[in-house]
């Protein structure tokens, strides 16, 4: 979908279609105001009929308004005037985009800059406009023998005051690279474990590489066995997949500028191995790569809007399969740190091939690393699907993440990690296990991240909740790319 922004008077757009706002209680916005003046009452005659009441998300379209130029009028439900937040300006601007695809219309014109959103500026609206119309846009119908027929509508645009201009088309800019990097980490997401296996998302790697302008290197296993990943190695004894850890090089920033790390778990296909998962739902767990994914899309982000900022990719990449080569509960490998680790339950296998990949991160001497997991079953009980979990070793870090997902709107909540809770990793036959019971699941398995990421400042996002949905909408969110590509935006401003 392209987007552009245009200054001038509503009335006089010529425009397949023109969406304006109405406020609960029948109250015009701005621009809705400016074309019931050039109609001589028109809307305000529609709204007296009661077919419209305002109700956030409610849409009627009119077609031919006299005395405006664009053939349809889109009147978009606003809700309350003083209840227009974050949310509702989205679920207001998603409503308009859906209706507008509807309609057939090849083009769309959104009168949007001018809606309240909270304390959000023009930037931050036309960003989110962006990114709500690359959801709507988005559909995958790769493994269907008879494609989706493609939506008409590929051009928003939005009409802004003139002051306004620069801001708006920025906006646009960055939501246009978050939106495709969303889309890139759903595709990946959302392709089954026997075609989307660790040599594809190499593969896909060095696509995006070319592509981008990105540094690439993969390293196989006889690399990993080099190096002593004796850990990530121990998470692909099962399968026949070759297991790879992927590195991808963004350099925005200075040359000596130390770089901000990602670290994304790539499980293609985790079955629990040996300690195997029930069957119901296990289809599902071919989302568990959707860590990966969202490095993937982060880095392309970061690419389109070209930011000033060295960003590395980590991507350890494996099936967690049952065989007669499996890891076995009880079994004791030695990670790439040295630190030995009783595998009490192989189906905590994430944080096996992380822990390896965060030492890995060392050698980068990072300004910061954020690993990006869906980890954990517990992080689901304790914050279900809105939010992911945050965890770090660095306060400032985490405020920094924290307020990237409240202005990208894909928010994170801050967990604990105390010391006390490493009690829980104790084991009579090595340095650690790799679970710690039930109790506090999610924070335990940070905690044992945190053993691998004592030398620079760290943070960890359980995307369980968030990363994929369920039922009759099954499918991956490209969560947590717009937090991301948000922090790394702040990052690189600050730079």
């Amino acid at each position: 979908m392209e987007f552009s922004t245009k200054r001038g008077t509503p009335e006089k757009r010529a425009t397949p279609c023109i969406a304006v706002g109405v406020y609960a209680g029948r109250k015009l916005s701005a621009s809705a105001e400016t074309l019931d003046r050039a109609s001589q009452g028109s809307l305000r005659d529609v709204l007296r009929r009661g077919d419209m009441e305002g109700k956030l998300g409610a849409t009627l379209l009119l077609y031919r308004v006299a005395g405006v130029a664009a053939e349809r009028v889109l009147l978009v439900g606003l809700g309350g005037e003083a209840d227009m937040h974050e949310r509702e300006y989205r679920e207001a601007a998603r409503a308009a985009v859906k209706a507008a695809q509807e309609t057939g219309a090849g083009s769309a014109t959104l009168c949007f800059t001018e809606i309240r959103a909270g304390r959000r500026d023009t930037a931050w609206k036309a960003r989110q406009v962006a990114l709500v119309a690359a959801e709507c846009a988005y559909h995958f119908d790769s493994m269907k023998s008879k494609k989706t027929e493609p939506r008409p509508l590929a051009h928003i645009e939005l009409l802004t005051a003139a002051r306004d201009l620069s801001a708006a088309a920025r906006g646009l800019r960055e939501g246009g690279a978050i939106g495709a990097g969303m889309s890139l980490a759903k595709d990946l997401g959302n392709l089954p474990g026997n075609v989307c296996t660790p040599a594809f998302l190499a593969e896909q790697a060095r696509k995006i590489a070319r592509e981008c302008k990105l540094g690439v290197e993969v390293l196989e296993r006889k690399d990993m066995e080099k190096l002593g990943m004796g850990s990530l190695l121990s998470v692909a004894q099962g399968s026949r997949q070759p297991p790879k850890l992927i590195v991808l090089h963004y350099a925005g920033g200075a040359k000596k500028a130390k770089p901000v790390v990602l670290v994304g778990k790539g499980i293609t296909f985790d079955s629990g191995g040996i300690s195997l998962k029930p069957g119901a739902e296990m289809d599902e767990m071919k989302f568990d790569m959707c860590g990966a994914a969202s490095v993937l899309g982060a880095l392309r982000a970061c690419a389109e809007m070209k930011l000033k900022l060295n960003v590395v990719g980590v991507i350890p990449t494996t099936e967690n399969m049952p065989g007669g080569a499996a890891s076995k509960p009880g079994d004791i490998v030695t990670s790439l740190s040295g630190q030995t680790i009783e595998v009490l339950n192989t189906d905590a296998e994430g944080r096996l091939i992380l822990c390896d990949a965060l030492t890995y991160a060392e050698r980068f001497e990072p300004a910061a690393v954020v690993d990006i997991a869906t980890l954990t079953g517990a992080c689901v009980i304790a914050l279900g699907h809105v939010a992911s979990g945050l965890y770090s070793n660095k306060d400032a870090l985490a405020r920094e993440l924290l307020a990237a997902g409240d202005e990208a709107y894909d928010r994170a909540w801050h967990m604990p990690l105390w010391d006390d809770y490493q009690e829980q990793l104790k084991s009579n036959f090595a340095d650690m296990a790799n679970i710690g019971g039930r109790p506090a699941g999610s924070v335990t398995a940070a905690c044992f991240l945190s053993r691998f990421a004592k030398k620079f400042d760290w943070a960890h996002l359980d995307i369980a909740g968030t990363a994929w949905k369920s039922g009759k909408d099954k499918g991956a969110t490209g969560r947590p790319v717009a937090l991301l590509a948000d922090f790394l935006m702040k990052r690189a401003g600050k730079a």
